[in-house]
Order: structure tokens, then C-alpha cells, then sequence
């Protein structure tokens, strides 16, 4: 057989659910392999539905909220925009363990939820899955000018938005929001009043403390980390890239964007949590309102990794303090 005969080979394995072949090729496994094996309980009293909001691309947003006979609700509620984990590279809105945080959050804050998809890298490299984010939010503002789905129109109060995310979920909430406050993404008349980074995925090319010594125990290690971001970055981008640092060297400064309060949510048995806890440092230096909740002891993405254990309860405790302490401001 001559070498040009010769089939493609697998050059980067994540785990058989994501594969890059040598020739570009991308096949993906089944991703339960990754899942916690658990089963959740349904959460009563909460209504969900899926939309389209980018039919070009196929995107949907999963909206949940709480039944008009439901006891907590009075009114119309906030409403909070929620990005899956996965590294950029996995996950999806329909996986049990963000289909239970988030019905779990629509039922206690209460607010109407809106869980977004967006396109995954390896296929559609960032920033494909930040301008998927920008476009959902344009999407949600037309809603108000053009006649919002009829849910939206009888339960959210566009006033009282959030943006939120967990891991990679939440590196997208930092940016949309970033393209928000500094006016680049018009979203008017809907209001971005505060923002949540649950154990945001924050990078450099320099190690922190964490990195070097990792927690024991931890959900997501250097290696993993390191693996989805070169699955996901520009081909031949560092770590620095602005997408993964958002204070690195090429990464435009913020001090004079009019940021929205911040909740930095920063579990301890995490190796990213130097990343987090920086971030919430350089806000907090450049004068922004940014509220930090530790879990100590906690895993990265432990809001998901088990959507009905004390410390998701604990979060959500802290999470609906701070949507109506801020939806007072």
C-alpha cells in the first residue's frame, strides 16, 4: 500500500467521545460515558419548552418556568440566561444534569430560565459558541419589539435579565456580558442587570499554584483542561488567547466597562479556582461589584455533577439572594 493509501489517524482522543482525525475529521462517542450515572428527580410545578432562536445553525433554547398556579409565582419574574459546561467541546442543554439545575433554579429563585445551545468545537472553533451567546441575547430583545413567544410575553420581566453559566457556560456569560456593558451588542429594551460565572473555565499559558499542586480529588484535571482548550481555541492560539484569559496580554482592558454586578461562584477542590478567584480580584481592584461565593471542598461544576446535593442547594440559596437584591438596585 503506498502512504498515500494510508487512513486517517485519531491525533487527539478525548476520552472516545471526541475525536480529531489527521486528516480534520471529527467523530464523536456517546457522551453518558462522561455522565454521572444517577438518576434525578422531577422537579413539580415548573413548565419547559424548547425554542428556536437561530434557524440557520439549527439553536435552540430550552425555556422553563413556574406554573401560573404555582404558589411562588406573582407577577412577572427575572429572568436568567444559562450556558452549559462541557469545555467548549461537549454537552448539551437536553443532559439530565443541566436540565435539573436549571429546573431547579426556574422552581426556587423563581425566574424563567433559558437554557441556550450553541455550536461545539472541535467543529465550529471559537469564538463560534460566544457569537451563538450574542445572537441568543439579540434573538431575546427582538422578542420584546416583535411580539415575544407567548411564555416569554406573560412571564419574563426583560428588565430583570441575568446571564449565567457554568465552567465553559460561563467563560460565554463573561464575554456576551462584557459585549454588553461596552455597548458592542445592542439588546435594548431588555436589561442585563447582573451576571453569574459558576466554576468559570478561565486559562493562561503560566500555571497558577493551583495547576502546579492540584486539589485532590478534583472533576477536571490540568490535562482535560488543557485538552479542551486546544480543541477549541484558533488552531495554533495559546492558552492567552483572550477568550480563555480575559486579562491576558492581548485581552482589551475593562476598567472602563460599565460591568454589571458579578456572582463569582469558586469551589475549592477545583484546578481553576486560582483563575476564579483572580478574575474576582481584578473586577474588585478595578472598582466593580463582584460578590464572591467559595464552596470549599467542592469540584469543579458541582452544580451539575450533582444538581440535588446540599452544596447546589446552598447555591441556589445564594443565587436567588443575589437576582433579588440586584433586581432592588
Amino acid at each position: 500500500m503506498s502512504g498515500g493509501d494510508t487512513a486517517p489517524r485519531v491525533v487527539e482522543d478525548f476520552f472516545g467521545v471526541v475525536q480529531i482525525l489527521s486528516d480534520g475529521t471529527v467523530i464523536r462517542g456517546d457522551e453518558a460515558a462522561l455522565q454521572p450515572k444517577e438518576t434525578y428527580p422531577d422537579v413539580p410545578g415548573v413548565q419547559w419548552k424548547d425554542v428556536l432562536y437561530h434557524p440557520t445553525h439549527g439553536l435552540r433554547a430550552r425555556v422553563y418556568r413556574p406554573a401560573s398556579s404555582s404558589p411562588v409565582v406573582a407577577g412577572k419574574l427575572p429572568v436568567l440566561v444559562y450556558f452549559h459546561g462541557g469545555g467548549y467541546c461537549i454537552g448539551s442543554l437536553a443532559q439530565l444534569t443541566f436540565h435539573s439545575f436549571c429546573l431547579r433554579a426556574a422552581a426556587e429563585l423563581p425566574a424563567v430560565v433559558l437554557s441556550v445551545q450553541y455550536r461545539l468545537a472541535p467543529e465550529h472553533r471559537l469564538p463560534a459558541a460566544i457569537e451563538d451567546g450574542a445572537d441568543f441575547l439579540t434573538w431575546l430583545s427582538n422578542q420584546v419589539d416583535g411580539g415575544a413567544d407567548p411564555w416569554l410575553a406573560e412571564s419574563a420581566d426583560f428588565a430583570r435579565k441575568f446571564l449565567s453559566g457554568v465552567s465553559a457556560g460561563a467563560n460565554l456569560a463573561h464575554h456576551v456580558t462584557v459585549q454588553v456593558a461596552s455597548g458592542e451588542l445592542a439588546v435594548s429594551p431588555v436589561r442585563v442587570v447582573g451576571y453569574v460565572l459558576d466554576s468559570a473555565f478561565f486559562g493562561s499559558a503560566e500555571r497558577t499554584a493551583a495547576e502546579t499542586d492540584p486539589p485532590a480529588d478534583v472533576s477536571l484535571t490540568v490535562e482535560m483542561s488543557d485538552q479542551l482548550w486546544h480543541m477549541s481555541l484558533p488552531v495554533g492560539a495559546t492558552r492567552d488567547h483572550p477568550v480563555a484569559n480575559p486579562f491576558g496580554p492581548d485581552s482589551p482592558s475593562l476598567a472602563a466597562v460599565d460591568l454589571p454586578p458579578a456572582l463569582v461562584v469558586a469551589p475549592g477542590s477545583d484546578v481553576l479556582r486560582d483563575h476564579v478567584h483572580g478574575y474576582a480580584a481584578r473586577l474588585k481592584e478595578m472598582g466593580k461589584a463582584v460578590e464572591v461565593a467559595e464552596f470549599d471542598g467542592e469540584q469543579h461544576g458541582f452544580s451539575v455533577r450533582q444538581p440535588f446535593g446540599e452544596a447546589a442547594n446552598e447555591l441556589l440559596r445564594v443565587l436567588r439572594r443575589f437576582v433579588y437584591t440586584a433586581t432592588e438596585r
